[in-house]
């Protein structure tokens, strides 16, 4: 008989560059059995352990070598994984709108899944459950401003971020914007009318 992890080391052979989870194995043996196997690939070296429970099957660079995907990506694999919604928020949502050249270790999602956090290499994964109300702006650009404004606070707020923000939103419809406004805590909401006004009058 096949060992289960014989079996789990052809399965991943055609997954290069792709996340492995333990439960995409569990009908080839016991979970016992599918993390012992996946534990002894990653001291082979056929997969590359990024965190508990989640491992990668190495892609690798001629010139930069191995090629690990980023937080977000693994956070993406996770949500689809799961089938749950998750958002940027915080320091990363800065980041990802350009407010802040600093990449963040510790990346925060919202999501309507669990919460958790899960430590990967050195950074920080952390899904934080929220409020259905909280996930509701249906245009990524004003959500991640929402996120951006919140994590900044109104008192942090210059006419140079809000130079930026109009620059980010200068696509995105003021009907929009405008929408998804009520989504937002009152001085967001008030900056974001602010916003679309001057977007209609350019």
């Amino acid at each position: 008989m096949t060992s289960v992890q014989t079996q789990v080391k052809d399965l991943i052979k055609g997954k290069t560059g792709q996340l492995v989870f333990p439960d995409e194995f569990l009908q080839l043996g016991s979970a016992e059995a599918v993390h012992m196997a996946l534990s002894r690939l990653a001291q082979e070296k056929v997969i590359t352990r990024l965190g508990k429970g989640i491992y990668i099957k190495p892609k690798n660079d001629p010139i930069i070598g191995q090629v690990v995907p980023s937080l977000e990506e693994i956070a993406r694999a996770i949500a689809e994984k799961e089938n749950v919604t998750i958002r940027p928020t915080g320091a990363y949502a800065l980041n990802r709108l350009g407010l802040s050249t600093q990449v963040p270790m510790k990346v925060v999602f919202l999501t309507n899944g669990n919460s958790r956090s899960i430590r990967i290499g050195r950074g920080t994964l952390t899904f934080k459950k929220t409020t259905p109300k909280k996930l509701s702006a249906k245009n990524e650009k004003v959500f991640l401003v929402i996120q951006a404004l919140q994590e900044l606070g109104e008192s942090n707020v210059t006419d140079e971020v809000l130079s930026r923000l109009l620059q980010i939103l200068e696509n995105v419809s003021t009907a929009e914007i405008r929408a998804d406004a009520k989504y937002a805590p009152q001085f967001i909401t008030r900056m974001l009318y602010q916003l679309a006004d001057k977007l209609d009058n350019q």
